[in-house]
């Protein structure tokens, strides 16, 4: 039970009847709030009233300051109540509204975020939109008061203007969505990642790692475009990037240091203050980024921060179902970062002078404080080799020396008030981290990975699915929510992929053909290519978007793109070839001239370019040889490779249904082989290990 959940006997409004944790932050507003809905609607008809909506998520920081300013203000509800008809919509939950709403935001003035403020007519026409408004106008800014009495009225005098605005931001918006026709057989190729490496050379801060300056985003795809560009260029310059942002990171005031996992992003160049709230997918991707590290270096720097990143996940955001909950709230007892901070004379309070003092400097905790209020962003200054040096003491001694204060000061954290957990269960979000458990589990073989990654997949599979496999987008306590959007349908895609490669069940695979193919279905463009955001199944909203920015998260068309190249290569079915083809060409205008917003969709385009391998392993996978050989390939970074194993009996005819090719692929002599082919044509049948290192 949330602390935000209704309590009996108090006045509620119709939130009270949600699951999402922040409509149910809201259900005790003096607000008389709708969700989104019929009933909403037909009462703006109803009563010819405007309709307020109000977009947030339930670990926005600015929403809260929203909510407590205005939203629980007597005054402002009175406003509200009796000339508008206000709707609340969880941004997670309803990811189709916001983008709508966002892009309007977006055009009008030049910005958007959250709190998403938005005025419409009861048909759902936006003609007034901002983000946070004070309750007062203050600093420049129009306050929420003024701005609500100066709405309702020219509602009241001038109703015809604002219905006809209304019609030309939507008339806009629509066309907007259009102008980007695909040229016709343009597409995009070698030259384009080179563009877009050469984009984010000019972006790259040298002095402090990531790209571009103040807020700086994690955004992990750059990453792990870059790595594949690496592989590709064999120029230590990329590499250097990537592992400047990697180390930068980890060391910075955006990982927490004491319980591990990322912070939303920082707010200075140098990764110091964070954005305290954690977000599941801000694990997922970087978690990624550390592993293809790993691969690509074998530097175990790497391979231990994604195991951190993991054991966050694992021990704070996993649900007794086996499903990963979406986020945790940045403000504790009412202040932001306050569960994370620490004062000098507290940590020397509970590990004793000598290794407090020692913890403080190597963590920059001083009496003054690098935050507010004389508190402290644990962070790291400088590598642990080189503070050992320069302390003159063991590194090893130094290491255990800090290890045990994280430890102690943990357990001490624990005891305080924590921030709110969002525990609803997002299937797009899901997917991501089953694909990072599975990679995870695939270069270092660690099995409780693949037990956590499977877990979750089995619950969304057999909790969000209905009877004719498509996907519902929410759980939260036993109760399923929204039909997917493309995200839930290509990350879940992305999930599963990884998840068969890393354990070889072929379920896994069945159940990728199967989903991407009802994505397909439902959202697939016929007339220009590319994949809507919503589809046949999701509510049909003033305007159909697609998506291909890779902005925060990956965007579904990115993801998609990868995995029809994926399942193409796994099941030999040519079509899906032809249609991720047709969707990387449909959106070659946008993604040609900036390719560096597009990241993710580089590592798609990357793999188209290849050369990219199909490596079928025929053997039993009980036996030792074959086991060796899964881990020895499972450990190589060989980004553009789909791999299949093929063992007797029914799990082998299972494989052949879906993948033909794989007939007439045996044992060779009782011992496993593995066949290799690449850009379409095949090798000698490798034998033994030996052989298989040269594939790299």
């Amino acid at each position: 039970m949330h602390h935000s959940e209704a309590v009996a006997g108090q006045r509620v409004n119709r939130l009270a009847h949600e699951k999402s944790p922040y409509l149910l932050q809201h259900a005790e507003n003096p607000v008389n709030w709708y969700p989104w809905g019929d009933e909403a609607f037909q009462k703006a008809k109803k009563e010819n009233k405007p309709i307020f909506l109000s977009i947030g998520y339930a670990t926005c920081h600015w929403c809260h300051v929203m909510a407590h300013e205005s939203f629980e203000d007597e005054e402002i509800a009175r406003l509200l109540n009796k000339h508008f008809i206000a709707i609340k919509v969880d941004r997670e939950e309803r990811p189709d509204i916001d983008h709508v709403y966002m892009s309007v935001c977006q055009s009008l003035t030049g910005r958007g975020g959250w709190p998403l403020s938005i005025f419409m007519t009861p048909e759902k026409k936006p003609f007034f939109a901002g983000t946070y408004f004070p309750k007062d106008s203050r600093m420049g800014m129009t306050g929420f008061a003024e701005l609500l009495t100066q709405i309702a009225k020219m509602w009241q005098n001038d109703r015809e203007r604002m219905i006809q605005s209304s019609e030309q931001i939507t008339n806009a918006l629509k066309s907007r969505d259009h102008s980007l026709r695909p040229e016709s057989g343009k597409s995009l190729g070698r030259e384009t990642l080179q563009l877009a490496y050469e984009q984010l050379t000019k972006n790259f801060d040298a002095t402090w790692g990531g790209f571009g300056s103040a807020p700086k985003f994690p955004t992990p795809h750059h990453l792990t475009f870059l790595l594949r560009w690496y592989k590709r260029s064999n120029d230590t310059a990329v590499l250097s990037m990537v592992e400047k942002t990697l180390e930068a990171m980890r060391g910075g005031g955006i990982f927490d240091q004491i319980g591990f996992g990322f912070h939303r992003y920082s707010v200075d160049k140098k990764w110091l203050a964070p954005h305290f709230e954690k977000m599941l997918y801000d694990q997922a991707l970087p978690a990624m980024a550390y592993v293809e590290a790993y691969q690509s270096t074998k530097n175990d720097t790497y391979a231990r921060v994604a195991k951190e990143i993991f054991t966050y996940v694992l021990r704070d955001m996993t649900s007794p179902e086996g499903g990963f909950y979406s986020a945790e709230d940045a403000d504790s007892e009412g202040k932001e970062g306050l569960f994370y901070l620490w004062t000098k004379k507290e940590v020397k309070d509970h590990l004793g002078e000598k290794a407090g003092e020692l913890f403080c400097r190597f963590y920059d905790i001083s009496g003054a404080g690098n935050f507010e209020d004389g508190r402290n962003i644990p962070h790291i200054q400088v590598s642990p080799e080189a503070f050992a040096k320069k302390e003159g003491i063991n590194l090893q001694k130094l290491e255990d020396c800090l290890g045990s204060g994280r430890k102690k000061l943990f357990e001490i954290r624990k005891k305080r008030v924590h921030p709110l957990k969002d525990d609803k269960i997002l299937t797009s979000w899901n997917g991501l981290m089953i694909a990072a458990l599975a990679k995870g589990y695939q270069a270092f073989g660690e099995e409780k990975y693949a037990v956590a990654a499977g877990n979750a997949a089995d619950f969304i599979l057999s909790k969000l699915r209905k009877k004719d496999g498509r996907i519902f987008r929410r759980y939260r306590h036993g109760e399923v929510a929204y039909p997917g959007y493309l995200d839930d349908y290509a990350f879940l895609v992305w999930g599963l992929i990884e998840l068969y490669e890393a354990t070889f069940k072929i379920r896994y695979l069945e159940e990728a053909v199967a989903i991407n193919r009802n994505m397909i279905e439902l959202f697939w463009d016929e007339q220009e290519g590319g994949f809507y955001f919503a589809g046949e199944d999701n509510e049909r909203l003033i305007i159909l978007s697609k998506e291909v920015y890779d902005g925060a998260l990956p965007s579904g068309n990115s993801v998609a793109a990868i995995n029809l190249l994926r399942l193409a290569r796994m099941t030999g079915n040519i079509d899906l070839e032809k249609r991720a083809d047709q969707l990387i060409k449909a959106f070659s205008p946008q993604v040609k001239a900036y390719p560096q917003a597009h990241t993710q969709f580089m590592c798609a385009l990357d793999f188209m370019v290849g050369p990219s391998l199909e490596i079928v392993i025929a053997g039993d996978p009980l036996q030792k040889t074959t086991r060796d050989m899964i881990a020895l390939i499972h450990r190589m970074f060989l980004p553009n490779k789909v791999l299949l194993l093929r063992p007797e009996g029914e799990e082998g005819n299972r494989l052949t249904a879906l993948s033909p090719f794989t007939e007439l692929l045996n044992p060779i002599n009782r011992q496993p082989a593995v066949y290799v082919c690449e850009q379409y044509t095949c090798k000698t049948p490798i034998v033994d290990i030996a052989g298989l290192r040269s594939i790299q």
